[in-house]
Order: structure tokens, then sequence, then C-alpha cells
């Protein structure tokens, strides 16, 4: 029978400042039983929040459901998403993603642990380099 967590069910707790500048919400977390490493979880950013630096050893898929959100890979150029759009996150390459500091975006993350180990967090994002993303090239809607 097909599990369902229903979202009512679903329990949210807030970002943990260790990992995430200002407000996100992280809610519906779940991991596949072995033999699957697969793990997620829909998270809520308001503006402005963002996750610290990390990475993850065999990369993550995020599918943008709601806002617009900046994403950077470390060494490169910071790019705008929206909703709608998946991101193909490369697997151990410091990255940061969240939202733009005028609107909210909510993301659902997935990302496979190899070791037991999903995720290896690393500093916050130093305002400026947040900040760059002002001069990501805007979207088209």
């Amino acid at each position: 029978m097909t599990e369902i967590m229903a979202k009512d069910d679903q329990a949210a707790v807030e970002g943990p400042a260790e990992y995430f500048t200002g407000r996100a919400t992280i809610r519906g977390q779940f991991a596949r039983e072995e033999p699957s490493r697969v793990t997620g979880a829909i998270v809520t950013f308001d503006p402005g929040a963002r996750t610290a630096w990390h990475s993850h050893p065999l990369g993550q898929t995020l599918i943008v459901l709601d806002g617009v959100g900046w994403t950077q890979v470390d060494g490169e150029a910071v790019q705008e998403f929206a909703a709608g759009d998946i991101l193909l996150c490369p697997r151990d390459r410091r990255h940061w993603h969240g939202a733009t500091p005028d609107g909210p975006m909510t993301h659902v993350a997935i990302q496979e642990a190899l070791d037991g180990t999903n995720v290896s967090w690393m500093e916050h994002v130093a305002d400026e380099d947040y900040l760059a993303g002002r001069s990501a090239v805007r979207r088209e809607a």
C-alpha cells in the first residue's frame, strides 16, 4: 500500500540558525527505507532567507513550487530561478540557495545519502555574496 504523508500531519520546523540565514520553514521531511538513499523536504524561505554554503555527496534536485530565488555554485555567478523551474545542483560542489530579498520562495529539496550522509554544511553566505544576486539576469515571465 502507498504511504501518504498528509499535509496536515507534516510537522513544520524552523530551519536551524546554524544552517540558514533568515527564516526558513521545513516540512514534510522524509527518508526512504534502505536500500533507497533518497531524502527530502519542502522548504519555504521568507524574503532574504537562504541556506548556508553546503554540498551534497550525490547532488541535489530542487523543484521550485512558488516564488523567485537565487542560487550560486562556488566560483560561479549567482543565478535566478522561479516557480516551475527544476535545479540540478552538482554533486560535491559547494552551493547555496534561497529567496530573493523581495519575496518568499518554496522548493522541494531531494537528495541522496552516501554512507549515511546527505549534506555537509559549511559557513553562512556573506551578505555581499548573497546581494550579488541583484545583478543576476532577470528572467522573463
